[in-house]
């Protein structure tokens, strides 16, 4: 891992430089609501946030997606969709949301791979921005990570007052500072103690904490509790949680043709939904709201971690912040803790 040092007024020129060769995702700011989105000149940029409402998932895995296109009729044929080999630089991502994308790695890239996902993500570079100010409701630290984190960027860029101290995480990172090095300055003691300043700073500043030991074992014992009917009375199940979660990846597929042409398009779906389970037949295996607030649970931490060494939570926060009637993660898990068996 090298260190550099970026002075904050060079930034502009280091994102002109990126420009030539990648398309760059950065955040962006419309009224109060940050957003990652393609832009077109370094001043589109507002650094001045703790996450976006929509998270950087939406690069990878788009909101609406077209799969394929076909022609109808007794002599129709499918034209594939090309893979899309596009260069992109996702800039100040969080290192929460950056970890969402080695969890949805499990999803996309597993005995069956996602080309349109997969060809995203390898020609994507991930440059991390750290959390120096965490919001109220961040609790990354319960799953062992730091606002801080490098573990799963390329390069990690952390706020040191005039400076960006910057970090060369991966082989990708580093091919990508070498070909700018001359906006970098070596970094010194003095600018490594800064850092590690302001990650103590950011880490102390964490103050909610999901205590997870035990928790996978006791879901198990409590399916059928009535826990989950007293959280299902609350929720209005409108999905708010699903969609601006970085983590969660339930989609839909939808054909949309004319007499001439078509295409099957992939759009997010949401598992708070009763459509989502409605099978062809009309029977619904989870019809009631109770059964979709327990799944979203179950799946997100209990079915997630027996498959893979991850809960499918990165702790950003999102829906405890936007949930309309304050339905509460950490609240839910802790009640899950103490229920008698």
């Amino acid at each position: 891992m090298d260190s550099f040092v970026l002075l904050k007024k060079t930034l502009p020129t280091f994102i002109e430089k990126l420009s030539d060769e990648y398309d760059v995702f950065a955040p962006t700011r419309k009224d109060n609501i940050f957003e990652y989105k393609l832009i077109s000149k370094p001043s589109d940029i507002n650094l001045d946030f703790v996450n976006s409402r929509l998270p950087p998932k939406s690069i990878l895995l788009q909101q609406t997606e077209t799969l394929f296109k076909f022609k109808p009729g007794r002599k129709g044929k499918i034209l594939p969709k090309e893979i899309s080999e596009d260069k992109k630089i996702i800039f100040a991502i969080r290192p929460c949301d950056a970890k969402s994308f080695s969890i949805l790695d499990t999803v996309f890239d597993s005995d069956f791979k996602d080309p349109l996902y997969l060809s995203k993500r390898e020609n994507s570079v991930l440059i991390g921005l750290s959390c120096n100010n965490p919001g109220v409701n961040c609790f990354c630290t319960s799953f062992g990570d730091s606002p801080t984190s490098s573990k799963f960027v390329d390069i990690l860029f952390t706020d040191i007052g005039e400076k960006f101290f910057v970090e060369t995480i991966s082989d990708k990172g580093k091919k990508l500072v070498e070909k700018i090095t001359d906006l970098f300055e070596k970094a010194t003691e003095e600018d490594k103690n800064l850092k590690d300043s302001a990650e103590k700073e950011a880490i102390d500043t964490i103050k909610r904490n999901m205590k997870l030991e035990g928790v996978v074992e006791k879901l198990d014992e409590i399916f059928e509790s009535q826990l989950w009917h007293s959280i299902a009375m609350k929720c209005i199940g409108c999905g708010t949680c699903t969609f601006l979660c970085p983590t969660c990846h339930c989609f839909d597929m939808q054909d949309e043709a004319t007499l001439k042409e078509g295409a099957r398009i992939r759009v997010w779906d949401s598992c708070m939904y009763s459509e989502y389970t409605m099978h062809a037949s009309g029977h619904n295996p989870r019809p009631a709201r109770m059964n979709r607030v327990r799944n979203r649970v179950y799946h997100k931490f209990s079915y997630f971690p027996k498959n893979s060494e991850y809960t499918a939570c990165t702790g950003c926060g999102r829906c405890i912040e936007f949930c309309p009637v304050n339905i509460d993660i950490i609240d839910v898990i802790a009640k899950v803790r103490e229920v008698k068996v």
